[in-house]
């Protein structure tokens, strides 16, 4: 983090004693003695490692035995603007570690640093605050990745809805790997780590904005562990993508429309958790279109597919793993659902937001 906003860890950063408040307040961004305050006892007591404590406008880290390594850094970045700011099963900051360590790990490659950049609205409550870094740092250590650099800022109440988080994320990824959107072929297998929808479901009960609620949880979780599994199992995977906003139908028609191939889907194979199902049927929503923050969409030549599938299952993220679908030729660029009843229809792109500020 930078040097205005991330005092050094070790010693006594400024001569008042640290008594931060119950809420953020402006002077919390001011970079002086506040800010140093609210840096050491919340973000720092929680955030370690050696770059952070550095104490410089800049994170240096050195790649694990990088001079005998062959490869790319991956980068990616992420904002996070979810509402509530804490859901079940997850909050903002757990979500921001695991989304950008999952579209690090879509590439291939093995997510190693990380950074990030608050912005809080005055009259954030402080107890909320570190509840979030807390959740950020175990997140962090179930993925074996660091944070390297960040920064904080301090805006007006009413201008933030409490709390923004932009997270970036730095992996390795080993020569030889190529997998991306653009790389599914006719004949492969689209599989998915399970069941679709329990992110967008558990945020909008939560909200409570249409009078309903459920038990469904939000899958958010770090998937670097299952997908690293799947490319040992099937080393010549051809996709990896996260269903996110628009759900696996908009998802698979943005890799459909860069490999110029057909998806066609099986519904009575698509794995949706029960009360989702039943939440959608009551809003008229479609558990397709729903986000996803903690599932895979693996496409793989079908000689590796069961080894994909037993993989996935084999993890704790991916135990209702599940053979949906596979490649073709026609129509390029479509996306086909064979229905319940035995009809087919196309699945198109998401035209706009069903659920806004879900990640």
């Amino acid at each position: 983090m930078t040097t205005s906003s991330l005092p050094h860890l070790e010693g006594p950063v400024c001569p008042m004693p640290l008594n931060h408040g119950d809420q953020i307040v402006m002077g919390d961004g001011s970079g002086g003695q506040m800010s140093q305050q609210l840096i050491t006892n919340v973000f720092q007591s929680r955030l370690t490692s050696e770059a952070l404590a550095a104490n410089n406008d800049f994170g240096s880290v050195a790649f694990p035995n990088a001079s005998q390594l062959k490869g790319r850094v991956v980068v990616s970045t992420d904002s996070h603007i979810v509402a509530p700011l804490v859901f079940p099963g997850g909050d903002i900051g757990k979500l921001a570690v695991c989304g950008t360590v999952n579209d690090v790990s879509m590439s291939g490659a093995v997510p190693l640093y990380l950074t990030a950049g608050f912005i809080l609205e005055e009259g954030l409550p402080t107890r909320l605050l570190e509840q979030i870094v807390d959740s950020m740092r175990d997140a962090a250590q179930e993925a074996g990745v660091q944070f390297v650099a960040g920064d904080t800022k301090v805006v007006e109440k009413g201008k933030a809805d409490g709390m923004f988080i932009n997270t970036t994320g730095i992996g390795w990824l080993p020569e030889g790997t190529s997998i991306g959107g653009e790389c599914a072929k006719p004949g492969d297998v689209v599989l998915v780590s399970g069941t679709l929808g329990d992110h967008g479901i558990a945020v909008l009960s939560a909200r409570g904005e249409l009078g309903f609620e459920t038990e469904v949880q939000s899958d958010t979780a770090p998937l670097n562990g299952l997908i690293q599994a799947v490319l040992q199992a099937a080393p010549h995977t051809h996709v990896l993508r996260d269903p996110t906003r628009g759900g696996l139908a908009t998802t698979l028609n943005e890799i459909a429309a860069q490999s110029k191939v057909a998806i066609h889907l099986d519904e009575t194979a698509i794995p949706v958790n029960p009360v989702v199902r039943n939440a959608c049927e009551f809003l008229g929503f479609d558990p397709l279109y729903i986000a996803n923050e903690g599932k895979v969409i693996v496409i793989v030549p079908p000689n590796e597919a069961e080894a994909a599938l037993a993989a996935m299952r084999h993890n704790h993220y991916g135990q209702n793993a599940a053979r949906v679908g596979v490649v073709e030729a026609t129509p390029a660029g479509l996306v086909l659902l064979k229905t319940i009843i035995g009809g087919t229809r196309v699945l198109n792109t998401l035209a706009g937001e069903i659920l806004p500020r879900i990640c």
